[in-house]
């Protein structure tokens, strides 16, 4: 234990053999394996690769849900084109709102009167929020459970990070050059809590041309090789910008994407199980 310790493991990053702060699941729920999605700052594809892999591993045969831990933000249920929908309780617990396809979702919008209405909270609330949605949902035999957090480093990824047994974590990043400061902070927090981190993927990587084929990197060369070099962890897939991905998520299909770019990172996913 750290020598500065003051014994107060909620409000401490660090990471000891005297502290375990995991909360355990409702009985009768029942997970599997717990993936993280995290960045370092907002707006660079988070809630698309949380999509896309639940996706992808339900199509491989295996139960997967997401957790929304984006309180103020959410995306998640839109992409699924289940943004209307409330998820059901009997003053106890909740039951996940469920895809055409069987992914259990759990999101604040499900809780909301109306899905626009904003959530205006504090931190130390948002997170407890995000706690609840782990331990008073009642999750089915659910083999993979992919974790939707915020961007950053604060109140909420700190809690997931000590309060779920976060088997892994995936951090996304976009190729511009100041992303680099970002994700190098997001990696950093994972190796400070002893987290696994299973891999990058860019997001936004480029642009095929639809005539000649030509990959157009719009926001210039990507970094992210020299990242995973400097931390020694694996590029796991780069994605490109499509027309077509950006109009099923606007209406709501994102169940009918073909994602090959994303094999080997659904590969290292399942990995986790074997």
């Amino acid at each position: 234990m750290a020598e500065e310790c003051n014994h107060d493991c909620g409000s401490c990053g660090k990471s000891c053999e005297q502290r375990d702060l995991h909360v355990n699941l409702r009985a009768g729920s029942s997970v599997k394996k717990v993936i993280g999605i995290v960045s370092g700052k907002g707006g660079v594809g988070k809630s698309l690769v949380t999509s896309l892999l639940a996706c992808k591993m339900t199509q491989k045969g295996y139960k997967t849900a997401i957790l929304d831990a984006d309180i103020t933000g959410p995306s998640i249920p839109e992409s699924f084109g289940v943004g209307m929908s409330r998820a059901e309780g009997d003053g106890e617990s909740l039951n996940p709102v469920i895809t055409d396809s069987g992914i259990q979702l759990m999101s604040m919008n499900f809780l909301l009167q109306n899905e626009n209405d904003p959530v205006i909270w504090r931190g130390p609330v948002i997170a407890g929020a995000v706690k609840q949605f782990w331990t008073d949902v009642n999750w089915k035999d659910v083999d993979f459970m992919f974790v939707d957090m915020p961007p950053g480093t604060g109140d909420v990824p700190l809690t997931v990070f000590q309060s779920l047994p976060i088997d892994g974590i995936i951090i996304v990043s976009s190729p511009q050059q100041l992303v680099r400061v970002i994700v190098e902070k997001a990696v950093k927090m994972a190796q400070l809590m002893n987290i696994p981190i299973l891999g990058l993927v860019e997001n936004m990587s480029y642009v095929k041309c639809p005539d000649c084929g030509k990959e157009i990197t719009v926001f210039g060369k990507s970094n992210i090789e020299k990242i995973a070099e400097s931390f020694k962890i694996p590029v796991l897939a780069k994605i490109p910008m499509e027309e077509s991905t950006s109009r099923a998520i606007d209406s709501g299909d994102v169940e009918s994407i073909e994602s090959p770019y994303l094999d080997k990172a659904s590969s290292v996913v399942e990995d986790l199980l074997k």
